[in-house]
């Protein structure tokens, strides 16, 4: 009897030490000198109704369309920008992986189309930070003209244009063949039907197409190329070369 008591309650012991591992929650023990943060699992940011526009060349830029706006992916990291994204021009968006600050780190450049028509061509460009996903300014067309630009049109005799145009301080001066719009009043050039955006040698370039007041007549483009002002953390104009276009 007191042998089969025994075996009773070896049984009874092991049984209940099995129901007591079951019931504990298991542990995990970080090791020494490891960091937290390399057990954290960040889980993707789902979007359904996104869509893949580009990428970068080396596939470390991803840009997205959604409904209210983009999603930009760099090196895995994405963030919400609330940009003008048309749903169809005719032209991809560009993307590039590029140091365009001179610091030596690449920075995502998105050039996008956002309008186009007869004597109608604009584009927007953003430039994100690699490191924190933060957008740099890059000067619009708009600051460039009030601060950097002046123009002026006179009517002749003959129905051509006399046009003066003075971009950093240097004037130039030159004729149009003839007034596409004798009966209407024109003082100065128009800004804002051509804008475009471009990069070259990891420069920012901007072509911006000026014309006759009222109409799609352009006389003048204004290339500028940009460069990173470090104080304001903006890319600004650097130089603008102004090119006459003759008629």
């Amino acid at each position: 009897m007191k042998k089969e008591l025994g075996v009773l309650m070896v049984l009874s012991v092991v049984l209940l030490s099995g129901c007591g591992g079951s019931d504990k929650p298991e542990t995990v023990t970080q090791g020494l000198g490891e960091s937290p943060s390399k057990q954290v699992t960040t889980q993707p940011v789902q979007d359904t109704d996104a869509k893949l526009l580009g990428s970068s060349e080396d596939e470390k830029v991803k840009f997205y369309k959604k409904t209210d706006g983009a999603i930009l992916d760099i090196n895995g990291n994405k963030k919400d920008f609330p940009w003008n994204v048309p749903v169809d021009t005719g032209t991809a968006p560009q993307v590039y992986y590029t140091d365009v600050t001179g610091d030596r780190k690449e920075e995502a450049v998105i050039i996008i189309q956002t309008g186009r028509g007869t004597g109608l061509n604009n584009y927007d460009i953003h430039v994100v930070s690699a490191e924190d996903l933060s957008e740099i300014k890059v000067q619009s067309y708009e600051e460039i003209v009030a601060d950097q630009i002046e123009t002026h049109v006179a009517k002749k005799g003959d129905d051509t244009l006399a046009i003066s145009v003075k971009a950093q301080g240097k004037e130039y001066n030159f004729n149009y063949g003839f007034d596409p719009a004798p009966d209407q009043k024109q003082d100065s050039l128009g800004f804002g039907g051509v804008y475009i955006y471009s990069l070259e040698n990891q420069k920012i370039k901007l072509n911006l197409g000026a014309a006759v007041p009222g109409t799609t007549t352009y006389v003048c483009d204004f290339n500028v190329t940009y460069k990173f002002d470090s104080a304001k953390n903006e890319l600004v104009a650097d130089q603008i070369e102004v090119k006459p276009i003759e008629k």
